[in-house]
């Protein structure tokens, strides 16, 4: 018996083949793939049953489980590979694994799922390589169809599943079979498709859930739901082509939504749950290909080409985001187990893997014949995102999501921050709190908390009792602003109003907060977070320095002397940082908001973003007096770093923030 692969390993000047492919055509993007897949052999069981990635993080489900994760999340892309025509050398590894697993005499069987099993989840990514790579299912003899039939079909469909999006799973479980003539429940396939269709809220947008829960994050879209049904109208439009066209209708409107979630550098807007899934944010679109849907204008197959290999290449500019054995770690741009589910696995961000559906695509498609472009200049620079409660920008060199009213279902680790801040940035990624003691660690970028203990607690912005997409100023020219209502203790309430950019203040944009107080509380509103690192070395950032266009005002005070004076500004002055582009914060209530904030940098602990391990926060604070009640205006400046954009800009719009709108006064009362 041949002795194993070594497989990759990087040391400390190493760089994943991942990185070097030059993205230009399909066969790169195969190529692309393979780099993900290569590393995975050490980590295959003798049996070829289960993959067991580097880590020995724990999760919600058992080992077992764990490790079926780690075999089957890859299938997607090999799947996606062998429909289109490509080809792997490790495919048998697969194809045993199956073999083994399936079979309840095997010592690595997989074992029958329970109810609520993430086996289940698993058996998704399963049943759609059935449905499109026939030699799968071609190289198993009988007995061995009798244990995928069992395992896939028999098993889950007698189970409880989650009301969610999990329902697309077993409806993939049952139309892997059906393509390959095995056994299964078309009677199961129907009820669920059919529940599955109470989710839909209207423009293309489908709920993770049912009624009561206000969740549109990318299961909405590219990680499940949108995904699946265009899957499903390709593989069995033929068959039911009303449900087919329906789910490509679907698709063509939330097209107009979901482009707005894309940047010009290649980047996605993190928001929600599960973002160390990665690429996968962009897997919609190449299933818009696979799906046939025709395009709604103004959007081409330019644009959506581009949005898919501009973003790949993105993620190759992230080299942190690998084990030193090759394979992907928990976490966004570096391993981060603060921001992780606890359903994230060693082996859970393959499920990336869904954003290669393109290479399905046959070669003469549009999809890739087309020269890649922007959507950018023929897309509204503001659109209103109804269904989600956003408001989307374009301007200010980013894409940029003002958010109200979405929640999780259950208060999962950092849900606050998945769902709950104002604002969601292509360049300035969200943070989640590494610990839950003082400012620093809850890192509220984006949000605005609250202590009532003298600042070692902070509550921010959860759930909403009210959250809408309202219009404000004179009829013919009404801006778009999100409202909503929130209670951080149950004797202090905070009615917040978020103002979009505008073209003569695009790298400004506005959040109004009235907040009557029952208690006495301290506040922090947070603006981004942004990376404190020096250009040169990377040591932490100095004060502000017009020379080198880089550091901050006032300057970042340790988390031990908060009573340093320099370490803090008038809130009206405000509190800036510059490294990749800059990031700050004014108050612009003046006198007539009753009160006088304070503004400084917050030394965000460390891993608490998503992308820069070391971040600072720019921040206005106050004290509330119980009993009061206040209005605070905040102008938050975002003008990232990018392509054609030269650091001595970076703070150009700084000292010129927009004014409060007449409508927005008159509601405060300042």
């Amino acid at each position: 018996m041949a002795e194993p692969k070594t497989g990759l390993v990087l040391g400390y000047n190493g760089i994943h083949p991942f990185s070097k492919v030059k993205i230009t055509d399909r066969a790169s993007v195969q190529e692309l793939l393979r780099t993900l897949l290569d590393p995975l052999e050490p980590f295959f069981s003798p049996l070829k049953a289960r993959v067991k990635c580097p880590g020995a993080t724990a999760v919600r489900f058992d080992q077992t489980a764990s490790e079926v994760e780690g075999i089957c999340r890859p299938l997607w892309g090999l799947a996606c590979l062998l429909a289109g025509g490509g080809d792997y050398h490790g495919k048998e590894w697969w194809i045993q694994g199956i073999k083994s697993g399936t079979d309840p005499e095997n010592p690595e069987y997989w074992g029958y799922p329970r109810d609520n099993d993430q086996r289940m989840v698993e058996m998704c990514p399963l049943g759609y390589a059935l449905a499109v790579a026939p030699e799968i299912w071609q190289s198993f003899n009988q007995r061995e169809r009798e244990n995928v039939e069992n395992w896939l079909g028999n098993s889950i469909n007698e189970k409880n599943m989650p009301n969610t999006n999990w329902l697309w799973f077993r409806v993939f479980a049952n139309l892997g079979l059906k393509k390959n003539g095995g056994k299964f429940s078309q009677e199961r396939l129907d009820r669920d498709i059919e529940h599955l269709n109470t989710f839909y809220r209207g423009g293309g947008w489908s709920n993770d859930g049912p009624e009561g829960i206000h969740q549109m994050d990318y299961y909405s879209s590219s990680f499940a739901i949108q995904f699946l049904q265009l899957l499903y109208a390709k593989l069995a439009g033929e068959d039911e082509p009303a449900r087919a066209e329906e789910f490509r209708n679907r698709a063509k409107q939330v097209a107009l939504d979901l482009i707005h979630y894309y940047d010009n550098e290649g980047r996605s807007i993190p928001f929600g749950r599960s973002v160390g899934y990665r690429f996968a944010m962009v897997s919609f679109w190449g299933a818009l290909a696979y799906a046939g849907v025709e395009l709604p204008e103004p959007l081409t197959w330019g644009m959506v080409k581009g949005v898919v290999l501009r973003h790949l290449r993105w993620w190759q500019t992230q080299p942190d985001i690998w084990s030193p054995s090759g394979t992907l770690t928990i976490g966004y741009s570096y391993p981060n187990m603060y921001m992780a589910e606890n359903y994230n696995s060693p082996g859970s961000p393959y499920w990336a893997c869904l954003a290669f559906i393109c290479l399905a695509v046959p070669p003469e498609h549009p999809f890739w014949t087309s020269e890649e472009e922007f959507a950018s200049p023929v897309i509204p620079q503001i659109k209103e995102l109804p269904q989600p409660g956003h408001i989307a920008s374009y301007l200010g060199n980013h894409g940029m999501l003002l958010s109200s009213g979405q929640a999780c279902s259950y208060p999962m680790k950092g849900t606050h921050a998945k769902y709950g801040c104002f604002a969601y940035s292509s360049a300035y990624a969200y943070s989640v709190p590494p610990g839950l003691f003082t400012l620093e660690q809850y890192a509220l970028a984006s949000q605005l908390g609250f202590s009532d203990d003298g600042g070692e607690y902070w509550k921010t912005r959860r759930a909403s009792s009210y959250a809408a997409l309202e219009h404000r100023g004179p009829a013919q020219n009404q801006t778009p602003v999100l409202v909503s209502v929130w209670t951080p203790f149950p004797d202090v309430a905070v009615r917040t109003t978020l103002v979009p950019p505008d073209a003569a203040t695009p790298n400004w944009h506005l959040r109004a907060h009235q907040i009557v107080a029952g208690r006495e509380v301290m506040t922090a509103d947070g603006a981004f977070a942004i990376s404190n690192q020096r250009a040169p070395d990377g040591r932490y950032l100095d004060p502000y320095d017009a020379a080198k266009c880089e550091g901050t005002f006032p300057r970042i005070i340790g988390n031990y002397d908060l009573a340093t004076p320099a370490g803090w500004a008038g809130g009206a002055e405000g509190a800036f940082a510059v490294s990749k582009g800059a990031v700050g914060i004014k108050a612009l209530e003046g006198n007539g908001g009753g009160v006088a904030r304070a503004a400084n940098l917050v030394n965000a602990d460390p891993n608490s973003n998503l992308v820069e391990s070391r971040t600072v926060i720019p921040t206005l604070q106050h004290t509330i007096k119980a009993g009061q009640t206040v209005a605070y205006v905040s102008a938050i400046y975002a003008k990232p770093s990018g392509e054609g954009v030269p650091k001595e800009t970076y703070l150009d719009g700084w000292e010129k923030p927009p004014e409060v709108p007449g409508w927005l006064k008159a509601e405060l009362g300042i």
